[in-house]
């Protein structure tokens, strides 16, 4: 099996030094970086996973993420000291797919790595159609043979796990969802308390990149009290 290439980013070298002993020792390929710039440049499609110190000097790690997120759909993994909701949303809104609070343990950081590359490459080709299907809703188009999302024609670039909502929600019309239900599907992890706001700011990213009027919302609708759905 082809080894996993992991490019990780903080401005300690300490911390650099730590990542590469750990994440080496499991087999992975590393590539690193001490800001934000050098992680741009070292970007490429053979990555797949990003780990991300929030705060670098010069470019933060929500700015690097969100300039990632330009190009690529590879998972994104946030290494901060802070622990707040705000900060998550934050995180989640620049297009981060999950988050690890310094300081962690050996065991944290590679179970969240595993979990992740598991989330994303197995479990999302598990989930995926096994046939060419093409979900319209409305002025949406989704082609799950190339995971291709397009409004009024013009494509739209979402994470893995946006994807993955919408087409869960796109592939059962009507059916509504909880944050629980969708939460449980898509990180295939027990829900918690801080799941809900996960959940809620990946909906509200897919609403902005769809450019559905957040007032008046026509593609996922908000059903108050149960969840989410697609008419």
């Amino acid at each position: 099996m082809e080894k996993k290439r992991i490019l990780f980013a903080d401005d300690d070298p300490e911390i650099r030094e730590a990542l590469r002993m750990l994440l080496q020792c499991e087999g992975y390929e590393t590539v690193e970086a001490s800001c934000g710039e050098e992680t741009l440049a070292k970007m490429d499609a053979s990555i797949d996973l990003v780990i991300l110190d929030v705060m670098m000097p010069r470019m933060s790690g929500y700015a690097v993420c969100a300039e990632i997120r330009k190009r690529y759909t590879v998972p994104v993994l946030f290494l901060t000291a802070k622990s707040q909701d705000s900060d998550k949303t934050l995180g989640f809104a620049a297009g981060g797919d999950d988050y690890l609070v310094k300081p962690f343990s050996y065991n944290e950081l590679i179970n969240r790595v595993k979990a992740i590359l598991r989330r994303y490459y197995v479990y999302g080709a598990k989930t995926a159609e096994p046939s060419h299907m093409i979900y319209c809703c409305g002025n949406i188009e989704i082609d799950t043979s190339r995971c291709h999302v397009t409004v009024d024609g013009e494509e739209v670039i979402l994470t893995d796990i946006e994807y993955r909502i919408l087409l869960l929600l796109a592939s059962h019309p009507k059916r509504v969802y909880s944050t629980q239900n969708i939460y449980e599907i898509i990180w295939n992890e027990p829900y918690t308390y801080s799941s809900n706001n996960n959940v809620v700011v990946h909906i509200r990213n897919i609403r902005r990149k769809l450019k559905d009027d957040p007032q008046n919302c026509h593609t996922i609708r908000t059903v108050w009290g149960k969840g989410y759905r697609i008419e």
